[in-house]
């Protein structure tokens, strides 16, 4: 992986190369592979996450179709209501 460094701004270029890396899932994979995973643990984690990946992929295609409503937008930060004052 690599990534270019602008004008000697570091920062710019490790905050660009961590959100490279989080795109990729390379914090994920390190995390998975810091510890001792099991095997059934293991086949159980994929199950999950292919049905996850399953859900994910008919719902974008049921929103394509027409079937069910898209969710709507977030506001922008700026804009968001703020929180009711706790009494």
């Amino acid at each position: 992986m690599q990534v270019l460094v602008r004008d000697n701004n570091v920062d710019q270029a490790l905050k660009f190369l961590k959100k490279k890396m989080q795109r990729e899932g390379i914090f994920r994979e390190m995390k998975l592979r810091s510890a001792y995973e099991k095997p059934s643990e293991r086949k159980v984690r994929e199950k999950a996450e292919a049905v996850r990946r399953a859900r994910k992929l008919a719902r974008k295609t049921a929103i394509r179709e027409g079937l069910i409503a898209a969710p709507k937008p977030k506001a922008p930060v700026g804009m968001r209501r703020p929180a009711a004052p706790k009494v």
